[in-house]
């Protein structure tokens, strides 16, 4: 009888050191993060007064020192101020929160030489700089 005792205890010892050395307990994660263009609601957040529209998906913002520096000239138009937002953070396509409706969007004869997209606004007579704001 105690020949069995033993016999049974070392069986469920061997079986548990066995299972408990299996690799096929471990467990593999893999994280992934991805990065996109921040929206309206993130620029205006950090910066409530920031003069920004939409285009093709990115947001475009005025007022960026560097920018302000570069000498570009309008090239082709790629659009135009289609609707006006300032109360809330919801934006699209052709909507600015300061610019007013039919403000035309031009790109930049010099946009291969800058770094980043920069897009320049024909307004009331004057020619504002707009940097848009990608990860990446």
């Amino acid at each position: 009888m105690r020949m069995r005792i033993v016999l049974l205890s070392l069986s469920i010892f061997i079986s548990l050191l066995a299972v408990g050395c299996s690799n096929s307990s471990t467990i593999s994660t893999t994280e992934t993060y991805t990065t996109e263009n921040p929206d309206a609601k993130e620029v205006l957040a950090l910066d409530p007064e920031a003069d920004l529209f939409q285009f093709d998906g990115v947001i475009y913002k005025t007022g960026i020192d560097w920018v302000e520096e570069l000498t570009l000239t309008k090239d082709e138009q790629v659009g135009e101020i289609k609707t006006r937002n300032d109360t809330d953070t919801t934006f699209e396509d052709e909507m600015s929160n300061k610019l007013p409706v039919g403000a035309k969007i031009y790109s930049a004869k010099e946009s291969g030489e800058v770094a980043g997209p920069i897009l320049l606004v024909e307004s009331e007579g004057k020619l504002f700089k707009y940097y848009g704001l990608v990860e990446g």
